[in-house]
């Protein structure tokens, strides 16, 4: 067990230390860039990088956004099937404000670059790409004078960690406003639970439980023929740590967020079991399961479990017990969330929507009201308002924050130890040192060994780092 006091300290630290980023951070600080304003009633652009299906919910979004123009005006991508596939969804639904001819739609590592060159300083780009892929285009758009949208999560390990933490500092001198995918935190229904919670409602936190359940994810069957090693990667990104940071961190951020949102800290340890059950055939690096203990400073902890598993139950929420009562923060997925308060500690556990709506319930001490609006929509408006208005927002070392927190979680299942933030923060082992390098017909960061499989994490035998 680790000393949380000092632990803390380094927590605050954090930024102090982040002054030892590697190369491609510090020749922004000192780049003079066109001045950015603010849009007020003017057309905003959007480029699209990264056309999957979170980018493209992403750029709808952005395109549903009341209050003035919004258009898309570029896209770029690295398989042209997913960039033709986003391409006709949006066109069909936002004809008048989709406006990418042949010659502004970019294929290749290359492309993100022509998607942003398209663009004007105070523009809009969406970054959907895996997080392999963030730092290096996040600052080619500080280059450039663009805001951003990015998906979460934003880093996978340390080294990038501290790289994102020195780049949204570039991006608030430029008065640039970043937007982070962790959408829960714009939800008005979390918003008015914080509240309550901070208001005493449930009393003092004493411990959270987060559960994401599911019938499987992360696989990669064996490479098809005519496929080059890292477009298969690419393609199965979840499957591979070194582009998304796997299932755990591309899943389950966003449950270890919320509940970290409203315990008001970021936890300092987490100690966690898991391992490869049913993988069968797949070349991916995850666990079939997981079971981590986050520890926060004043020692409160967040029991989070996950699963990928055919045939096992289900289960998609997340919960705080308090000193007076209790409190739903998830019910059963992101959206929407059905956040209540329960006067006890017993809370109905919700397994599909066939149990709802629920039962009326003595215990129920305040829920809020339904329907709600989803909260992908509201992270979109507030960039937006915050952009027309030229109000300071950047969510950017937040985002980073929860990112290190999720790999600090994933880490200590990895590797069988205990793993502190400090740890993690400091570990050397940068998953694609050379990303910002990668070509079309190039070899990918993680290589097969001579069994013909990738590395997977071996608790217990690698123990200082994942694979």
């Amino acid at each position: 067990m680790i000393d949380t006091t000092n632990q803390a300290s380094s927590r605050r630290d954090f930024l102090a230390r982040t002054t030892t980023t590697a190369a491609g951070v510090s020749a922004l600080s000192g780049l003079a860039l066109p001045a950015v304003h603010a849009q007020g009633a003017s057309t905003i652009q959007v480029a699209l990088v990264g056309c999957g299906g979170r980018g493209t919910g992403a750029a709808v979004n952005a395109l549903s956004v009341a209050g003035g123009p919004v258009k898309l005006t570029a896209m770029a991508d690295v398989i042209d099937a997913k960039l033709n596939s986003s391409y006709d969804k949006l066109k069909s639904q936002f004809n008048a404000q989709v406006d990418v001819p042949p010659e502004r739609r970019f294929l290749g590592f290359d492309a993100y670059k022509q998607a942003m060159d398209a663009l004007k300083p105070g523009d809009v780009v969406i970054l959907g790409t895996p997080p392999a892929f963030r730092w290096v285009q996040f600052s080619y758009a500080i280059e450039k004078g663009l805001h951003t949208f990015m998906e979460k999560p934003v880093t996978v390990d340390g080294p990038t960690t501290v790289r994102m933490i020195k780049l949204a500092e570039a991006a608030d001198r430029k008065n640039l406003k970043c937007a982070v995918g962790l959408m829960v935190r714009h939800c008005r229904a979390r918003q008015e639970l914080l509240k309550r919670i901070q208001d005493g409602q449930i009393g003092d936190i004493v411990a959270m439980r987060a559960y994401r359940m599911g019938q499987g994810g992360g696989t990669a069957g064996p490479r098809p023929a005519g496929v080059s090693e890292l477009t298969y990667q690419i393609q199965r990104f979840h499957a591979f740590l070194w582009l998304s940071g796997g299932v755990f961190s591309d899943y389950y951020i966003h449950q270890i967020d919320e509940c970290s949102w409203m315990k008001g800290a970021w936890p300092v340890e987490a100690h966690a079991v898991g391992g490869r059950h049913y993988r069968g055939d797949s070349l991916d690096q995850n666990f079939d399961t997981y079971s981590v203990q986050y520890v926060y400073p004043d020692g409160t902890r967040l029991f989070f479990d996950g699963r990928n598993m055919k045939g096992c139950r289900d289960e998609f929420a997340s919960y705080a017990h308090g000193s007076k009562g209790s409190a739903v923060i998830s019910t059963l997925s992101h959206a929407p969330g059905m956040t209540r308060i329960y006067k006890g500690q017993k809370m109905p556990t919700v397994m599909s929507r066939k149990d709802l709506p629920l039962k009326e319930d003595p215990n129920l001490a305040w829920a809020f009201p339904q329907p709600e609006r989803s909260p992908y929509q509201f992270e979109w408006d507030d960039l937006i308002e915050a952009i027309r208005q030229d109000r300071k927002y950047n969510e950017v070392k937040r985002g980073a924050e929860a990112s290190l927190v999720a790999s600090m979680g994933r880490m200590a299942a990895h590797t069988g130890q205990i793993v502190t933030f400090d740890q993690i923060l400091n570990c050397p082992h940068e998953f694609a040192p050379n990303v910002d390098k990668l070509t079309m017909d190039g070899p990918s960061p993680l290589q097969l060994g001579p069994d013909g499989k990738y590395p997977v994490p071996e608790p217990g035998i690698k123990i200082d780092r994942e694979y």
